[in-house]
């Protein structure tokens, strides 16, 4: 049996999002007045997601629309997989040749309002007429003339913003574009430049030789982007941007350390000046429990009593026992290392010797795949695993489970500790990250279970002490309440994005 380790259940400060200075806005917009923000990203929903980066842009740019302060507008590829649903309405509004470097390409436009948002669509079949978003040995050069298309769509739709919003290193080069060759348009001068890094792993690193030839930059340039012996696309989007942020306080200082950074620390630390961290939120209304259809049953903070039909649908589904004294454990993941798999191979069968019931829903790793379709066969009636990606199905497992296990080794944000505490499933995770700035300890009256080392025994200690928290079900009910009626809207994060903006624009 574990033993405690006292860094397991030490509630640990952190630095909240409302600690950020979000500068007044203006006594009155008008439309004249109303300051330009174009969002540049690789995906978007509701039109396409692979991640937490769609869900973002998505969530982000409808809640800066609804404050009025705005004119939002997004950019994405118009990739082959775009929802149909949507597709089918995009308006069709004219095209253009962009050059990069030696190439000259034709780009088509396309265009969806909806929730006082505008969205653009690059269209080109040879980059974007293929299955998914990423993954292919040309994604450079694809997302080179993305970026270089942005800019020239500017000119076409009459739209200069005053802020361009680029998003991870897929949307990197168009703030390197705008600062190395566009700026010297008397258009272009007064755009300011903010960078996001969602995910700091994946920088866009390329060799030295394509500088010119596939992304169109001059040895005048090299300096910006070289990194490392490579060109490194983050790290010029971070020198040649007004502003940075990260998607939770936390990570913001994270990165600035070797074990986090990827090896771009040097150049975080150099720039952390202009850093900012912002935690995400969720749509309140998309992962809603009163109204999602794909729930067994419908219920909310104020009366709860449905959530326990979720569960009793949930396990006859599965094939598990139908038992209400139970606690499931529930995971819904990528099978990565990151992610804390580690430390779950090696406690969860210790767990299991617990009256408890695990459930996992992902894809990933073909070695974390076959242990835990193993476990399932070992542990007949304690362990399901469900190795695809069923969005419909990790709705049911939000809302039926009742513990949600969230290890990861780092997290940007997560949003998935978000979504199963909006339906009342209680979040046990590291104190990393977005993790650490979303989720409080049950011990200091936070609303879910935290524990701080990345180390197995701690986590299994903070799991057996939510255990025996979810014996005494009136104080469970509480701490489900609580969870549920957390603030994670967007809300309260727009309001720190109006205020970086602001500081932009002044300096």
């Amino acid at each position: 049996m574990a033993t405690k380790s006292k860094k397991a259940t030490k509630p640990v400060e952190t630095v909240p999002c409302e600690a950020m200075p979000a500068p007044e806005a203006p006594a009155e917009i008008t439309v004249e007045t109303k300051k330009k923000i174009l969002f540049v990203a690789s995906e978007a929903a509701p039109f396409i997601a692979t991640g937490g980066l769609a869900e973002v842009i998505g969530s982000l740019s409808k809640a800066l629309g609804a404050s009025g302060h705005y004119d939002v507008r997004v950019i994405i590829p118009l990739y082959q997989d775009i929802r149909k649903e949507y597709r089918k309405d995009l308006r069709y509004i004219g095209n253009l040749n962009v050059r990069l470097a030696w190439r000259n390409q034709y780009c088509g436009i396309f265009e969806y309002r909806a929730d006082n948002v505008t969205y653009y669509f690059v269209d080109n079949e040879y980059y974007f007429k293929r299955p998914g978003c990423y993954g292919y040995y040309d994604d450079g050069e694809r997302f080179a003339f993305f970026c270089r298309a942005v800019l020239e769509i500017l000119g076409y739709i009459g739209f200069y913003p005053d802020i361009l919003h680029c998003h991870d290193w897929q949307a990197a080069l168009a703030a390197i574009y705008l600062k190395t060759g566009y700026c010297y348009r008397p258009e272009y001068q007064f755009i300011r430049s903010v960078f996001t890094i969602h995910n700091i792993e994946y920088q866009g690193k390329y060799s030295l030789d394509i500088l010119g030839d596939l992304f169109g930059l001059g040895e005048e340039h090299r300096h910006l982007v070289e990194y490392d012996n490579c060109i490194n696309l983050m790290k010029g989007a971070i020198e040649v941007s007004e502003a940075f942020s990260t998607v939770s306080p936390s990570y913001a200082d994270e990165i600035k350390y070797p074990y986090y950074s990827h090896g771009l620390d040097p150049i975080i630390r150099r720039n952390e000046f202009k850093l900012r961290g912002i935690l995400n939120g969720i749509d309140p209304d998309y992962y809603n429990p009163e109204t999602d259809t794909a729930l067994f049953a419908n219920y909310s903070a104020e009366h709860p009593e449905n959530k326990a039909v979720c569960k009793e649908e949930l396990q006859k589904m599965l094939g598990l026992p139908v038992r209400a004294d139970a606690p499931i454990v529930a995971m819904i993941s990528r099978l990565v290392g990151h992610k804390g798999f580690d430390l779950v191979k090696g406690v969860i069968e210790q767990a299991l010797q617990r009256d408890m019931q695990f459930v996992l829903l992902g894809t990933g790793d073909s070695a974390y795949e076959n242990y835990f379709s193993d476990l399932a066969r070992r542990y007949p009636g304690k362990v399901v695993s469900v190795i695809s990606f069923n969005a419909d199905l990790s709705r049911k497992i939000y809302s039926g489970a009742d513990i949600f296990l969230m290890p990861s080794k780092s997290e940007p944000c997560g949003l998935s500790q978000m979504i199963a505490s909006r339906y009342g499933t209680i979040a046990l995770v590291r104190e990393t990250g977005g993790l650490k700035d979303s989720i409080t300890p049950y011990g200091a009256g936070g609303n879910g279970f935290t524990f701080h080392d990345y180390n197995a025994n701690d986590m299994l200690y903070v799991l057996n002490e939510a255990f025996g928290v979810y014996a005494c079900k009136e104080e469970w009910k509480k701490l489900v309440k609580k969870a549920m009626e957390t603030d994670f809207t967007w809300s309260t994060s727009a309001s720190y994005y109006e205020g970086l903006y602001r500081d932009v624009l002044k300096s």
